[in-house]
Order: C-alpha cells, then sequence, then structure tokens
C-alpha cells in the first residue's frame, strides 16, 4: 500500500491555449501538513481546484489519484463524498445566517422525514466548533457577526462536519493578524494529530516553516521541487529560490538617486468619529507630515486606527464629525469628496482591492484609466479611447503587469497583478501624495519585491508617500521613518536608523500605561 494518500500526474490545464498548469506532479503523504508555494499566478489555486473537482475531469489531461484509485471528479460534490473538502481565500459563508446553518450549508441535517432537524443541527454544529476552538460561540448568532478570524474557523468547522481527509485551504491566514493566524495554525496542526491530511497554499513562508511537513513549490505552471522538513534545507531563502528562481539577498530593494525635498503633504490635530456613533472618537489630534521624495510609514496593531485616517482623508471616505486641516504643497485644501482629493493630487491605495480597489468584471484598460479618465482621458465629456489605450500599454509594461493584453478580465488575474493594476490606476492621475494601504497584502516575495521597486520609483519622482502595512519588517524595509499610531493617537515616531520591530512595540505599550495612567 503506498504511503500517499494522493497522487497528481502529469496534470496539464490550458485556458484559451495558454497553459497554467504544464505537466504538474504531486505527492502527499497520508497525516501530513503539505505546504503548495509559488509566486501569484504560479498555478498552485488551478491545481487544487482540478483536485476538487471545480474544473471537471475531462478539462484536464493527467490522473488525480487518491487512495491508490483514479479519480473522475465533475463537481465539488464528488470530491467532497471522498472527503477532499477546498476552503478557498474568498470564504464561502452565508453571512445573514446563524453560525449552525452555515456549519451545515449543503450538508443539511435532515429527520426521518426529510425536513431539516434543527435541535440536532445545532447540537452537532456546538461539537464541531468544539474541536476548532469556538466552544464558546452562539451557534444561533448570525457568522457576519464574527471576526474574519473566527469566521475561517467555521469554515474548518464546516469541512469537519462533512467527515474530511483531506483539507485543502487556500490563503487561509491573508486577512488575519498574527495572533489570529498563529491560532488557526495550531488547529491544523491538532488536525494532523486527529490523522487529517492537510494542503495549505501561502505566501507566509513563516508559516510554512512552522506547520508543513513538505513544500512543493510551482513556477510558471511547472513543479520545480519538493522540499521535506528534517531532509532538505528547509529555510525561507531556500524555497524563496525555488519560487522565483534565484536568490534574493535582499527583500527590499535599495533605494538610491532619491533627494528628500519640502514637505508636500501636512495633516494637523485630524480628529474623526466613528460613522455609526457620534459620540465615539476613532482619531484624536493626529499630527503628519512627509517630505517629497520620502516614504513615511503608519505601523500599529490590527484596529490601531491606520486606514481610518486614511480613509477620512481621502475626501472624508471614513467617519463623521472630521476637523483638523490638510497642506498639499503648502496650501491648506478642502477634501470633503473623493474628487476633491483626486483634484488635489492625492490618491489613496485602498486595502481591500477586490471591493474597493477594482471594477473585477472590467478589464486592465479600463481599471487602470477610470480614476484619471476626467482629467486625463475626456474632452468635452468625449472619451479618447486612444490615448487610454496608449496609458494602459505603458503602464502595463513599465510595473510588468503578466497578462495577456490590457483587454484582459482584471478578475482573471492573480492577486499581485491585480496589486499592480490598482497602483497603475492611482499613479495614472499624476498624484503628488500617495497613501498605499496594505500594498501587498495575499502577494508572493517575487510580486512584493516588484512593487517595492514601484514605491521607490515614486519616490525617486519627488512624490510623497505613505505606507501602511501590518508587516513591520515591511514597513522598517521600505520606510524613511514612521509613525506609530496605537487606539487612534500617534504613539511616537521613529527614524530609519532607529527603528526596529521591538522600538515599534515599545511606542505601543508606552502609550497604552500612558493611557491607563489618564483612567481611560
Amino acid at each position: 500500500m503506498s504511503d500517499y494518500i494522493l497522487e497528481m500526474k502529469h496534470i496539464t490545464k490550458e485556458f484559451s491555449g495558454v497553459k497554467a498548469l504544464d505537466d504538474v506532479n504531486l505527492q502527499v503523504k497520508k497525516g501530513e501538513i503539505h505546504a503548495l508555494c509559488g509566486e501569484n499566478g504560479a498555478g498552485k489555486s488551478t491545481l487544487m481546484n482540478v483536485l476538487s473537482g471545480v474544473y471537471p475531469y475531462g478539462t484536464y489531461e493527467g490522473d488525480v489519484e487518491y487512495h491508490g484509485e483514479v479519480c473522475k471528479f465533475h463537481n465539488l460534490r464528488d470530491s467532497e463524498a471522498k472527503g477532499i473538502v477546498i476552503i478557498h481565500q474568498e470564504l464561502a459563508l452565508s453571512p445573514l445566517l446563524s453560525i449552525a446553518e452555515n456549519v451545515f450549508l449543503g450538508n443539511e441535517q435532515l429527520s426521518m422525514k426529510g425536513v431539516i432537524d434543527w435541535t440536532k443541527t445545532r447540537q452537532r454544529a456546538q461539537e464541531m466548533l468544539a474541536k476548532v476552538g469556538l466552544e464558546n460561540e452562539n451557534v444561533n448568532a448570525p457568522v457576519n457577526s464574527l471576526g474574519v478570524g473566527k469566521q475561517q474557523l467555521i469554515e474548518i468547522a464546516k469541512a469537519m462536519a462533512k467527515k474530511v481527509e483531506l483539507l485543502i485551504l487556500d490563503e487561509p491566514t491573508a486577512a488575519l493578524n498574527d495572533e489570529e493566524s498563529r491560532k488557526l495554525l495550531d488547529i491544523m496542526l491538532e488536525l494532523k494529530n486527529h490523522g487529517i491530511t492537510c494542503i495549505i497554499i501561502s505566501h507566509k513562508l513563516n508559516e510554512i516553516s512552522y506547520v508543513a511537513d513538505a513544500v512543493t513549490v510551482i513556477r510558471d505552471g511547472k513543479t520545480i521541487e519538493t522540499l521535506v522538513k528534517g531532509v532538505d534545507d528547509f529555510s525561507e531563502d531556500r524555497v524563496i529560490k525555488a519560487m522565483v528562481g534565484r536568490e534574493l539577498t535582499n527583500r527590499y530593494p535599495v533605494r538610491e538617486g532619491v533627494t528628500i525635498g519640502d514637505t508636500i503633504f501636512e495633516v494637523k490635530n485630524w480628529n474623526v468619529y466613528h460613522p455609526d456613533d457620534a459620540n465615539r472618537q476613532v482619531l484624536k489630534d493626529i499630527n503628519i507630515e512627509v517630505k517629497a521624495g520620502e516614504v513615511v510609514g503608519l505601523a500599529g496593531l490590527m484596529g490601531a486606527g491606520r486606514t481610518e485616517f486614511a480613509m477620512s482623508v481621502f475626501g472624508h471616505s471614513y467617519g463623521q464629525k472630521i476637523s483638523g486641516t490638510v497642506k498639499i504643497n503648502g496650501k491648506e485644501v478642502n477634501l470633503h469628496t473623493v474628487k476633491d482629493a483626486i483634484d488635489n493630487k492625492l490618491a489613496y491605495v485602498t486595502e481591500d482591492r477586490k471591493t474597493n480597489g477594482l471594477i473585477l468584471i472590467g478589464d486592465i484598460k479600463e481599471n487602470m484609466t477610470i480614476a484619471a479618465r476626467p482629467k486625463f482621458f475626456a474632452k468635452r465629456g468625449v472619451i479618447n479611447g486612444n490615448e487610454e489605450i496608449l496609458a494602459a500599454e505603458e503602464y502595463k509594461k513599465k510595473i510588468n503587469v503578466k497578462a495577456n493584453s490590457i483587454n484582459q478580465v482584471v478578475g482573471s488575474l492573480s492577486g499581485g497583478n491585480q496589486q499592480k493594476v490598482v497602483l497603475a490606476k492611482w499613479m495614472l492621475t499624476q498624484p503628488d501624495v500617495l497613501i498605499l494601504d496594505e500594498p501587498t497584502r495575499g502577494i508572493d516575495v517575487g510580486a512584493k519585491y516588484e512593487i517595492y521597486c514601484v514605491i521607490n520609483e515614486l519616490a525617486k519622482q519627488g512624490k510623497a508617500v505613505i505606507v501602511i502595512s501590518s508587516e513591520m519588517p515591511e514597513i522598517i524595509g521600505t520606510c524613511d521613518r514612521i509613525y506609530v499610531i496605537n487606539e487612534g493617537e500617534i504613539a511616537g515616531e521613529l527614524s530609519s536608523a532607529e527603528v526596529s520591530q521591538e522600538k515599534i512595540m515599545q511606542c505601543v505599550m508606552a502609550h497604552n500605561r500612558k493611557d491607563d495612567g489618564n483612567g481611560k
């Protein structure tokens, strides 16, 4: 009997004549956690969609062998019947249904008469929640009352209810903070102890080294190699080399040829109240300034108020009772709408590219030019399509968007390439000030490096750049100066020479102690 629970042999999958997978092989041992790594667009999710029946048998070449038997899955139900369950990056939960209803969505607990047995549903949901550490949750509460971290665990409970043997998790921690991520990874290790095999797709190499027994690297639709913990070099640098095809000696490119100029962006005494509660102050007396050619970071814990600050400045997109002054190029400006912000050369790259950053059913050209269209691509209300094409082609090449053409639908691009389209969209508005909110969330090290190069290029052009990131090494590696925000206030300011993860956390802790001393 083979040690392998799963063998995928010579898998080839094409889309419109383009090979997304080219003779890919994968072997997963029973009871192990097997990581799948590769750059955005390498083919990882495509391979898992072949395995789970999202891409049915007959639409690809090669064999999927599960428990030594060739499987011909035509849909998700076929694979789930065999104990293979996939949890996609975009959670498949129904937000207004209860936790119990979501746990058994598509797997309803029926009575002898064929109607849903609600007592059994709630009782079994409680059992499943206990297995993922959520035994104290109210199973009757709507699932949208939970944070993203707990919703991810609900998805795992849902898989457990389907008698899962092989669990596939696609970027399970992309939207989670460090604490939530560690909890989810510990639950994966617990599942392993109970004999459940896991495949995890992740860009977070520290997480892979923590949980994975083996890692298979895919590059450009081909299997590069499989590294086994305890046998091969399992270091982050070794995995990166396999992913990008070269040594990435410095993950943060050196910024050269940049002259720091005068202050061109200044925010003073910025106060914002919660959009749903006029008595709850979210931001208090924020003061920041950014010089031409300078990259300034906003660091802090989740919920510190960094995104709220960026959105409230960008055309009052967040909050109410907003007060304070904004100066751009020494002139006080009123940014009451997003149009005001764009007209005054301020751009904001949102942290949520899929919801607020892109029109997913639109093509690359449309998404790149839409924000700049009224000012740069239209005359007397008539759009100049040729100029749009030329600009989109230029930026596709300039920031290396990997796509067939500028007419490709944005929703079909990998996460890293989608992020580049969002960046191009705001660069085309020719801003003087760019706020980049989590600019590399959910993308691989190679694409991250390219985006850091874009940030350096913007600084070289004399732009003022603000980077918001939950990854402290990223903030430290990319910024000239850092403001630490905690509970809606500036907790400290650090230069690049003195900054470290410890110093950032010291600022946060010192600010917390100050608040406690004030009796907050």
